[in-house]
């Protein structure tokens, strides 16, 4: 994890100051600031890997900064709340947030979240089969791209890792916990529903794209599966 850099946006000095030094114990380069405006100069000015984001902020709601935040950064979004209800989940992940975590929470959970994320493998560039062609898709590894028709179709990376996952294995049924392995690093039950609030706005977005031709068919109490 060396040299991988967190951003923490929490208003509460002393969550802050202990998951900021939680994330430095772990080795990584963390900065923390208490305002969504301070998040999104500090993403402009340091662009880092990962931001740990508090909804509940004093300026803006942690939702709206999140959204600010995807539209001009590839960065991993974990969100921190203090409401872990349905509707405050799949809100937060409407927006574009790669996972959350409600609080309170362990200081070794929160650790082993972060390098979760961070590890998810990043394909080697120039590989052979770095682009998957099915009709009217195609899913580039090696540039991190998704085309309909030609048009790059703007996803988020956790979007893009299950695209990817599901175009490796084209009409393949691919097990929700698979997904949630290979792309959220876990074998956490309670994450299933990342799984399916991701695939929905992955869904949305490729339709608004005009994808026809293929599609991620849901195969009931299984999984999903790419098919033309």
């Amino acid at each position: 994890m060396a040299g991988q850099s967190v951003l923490v946006v929490e208003d509460t000095a002393e969550i802050r100051d202990l998951v900021a030094t939680v994330l430095a114990r772990a080795g990584f380069d963390v900065r923390a600031v208490g305002t969504g405006a301070a998040c999104l100069a500090e993403v402009r000015r340091s662009a880092p890997d990962l931001v740990v984001l508090d909804l509940g902020l004093p300026d803006e709601d942690g939702t709206e900064v999140c959204r600010r935040l995807r539209a001009e950064s590839g960065c991993y979004v974990l969100m921190l709340t203090a409401r872990a209800e349905e509707v405050d989940l799949l809100v937060g992940l409407a927006v574009g947030a790669d996972g959350y975590m409600a609080k309170p929470f362990s200081p070794r959970e929160l650790v082993a979240r972060v390098q979760a994320m961070l590890r998810r493998p990043w394909p080697a560039a120039g590989s052979a089969d770095a682009v998957v062609r099915l009709a009217d898709l195609e899913v580039d590894e090696d540039t991190r791209e998704v085309r309909v028709d030609g048009a790059v179709v703007d996803l988020t990376r956790t979007e893009f890792d299950l695209l990817a996952a599901l175009a490796a294995r084209p009409g393949r049924v691919l097990q929700r916990e698979t997904l949630l392995r290979e792309v959220w690093r876990t074998e956490w039950a309670g994450s299933l529903r990342l799984v399916e609030a991701h695939m929905s706005n992955l869904r949305r977005k490729l339709s608004a794209a005009g994808l026809q031709a293929a599609e991620i068919r849901t195969v009931r109490g299984v999984g999903y599966r790419l098919v033309a």
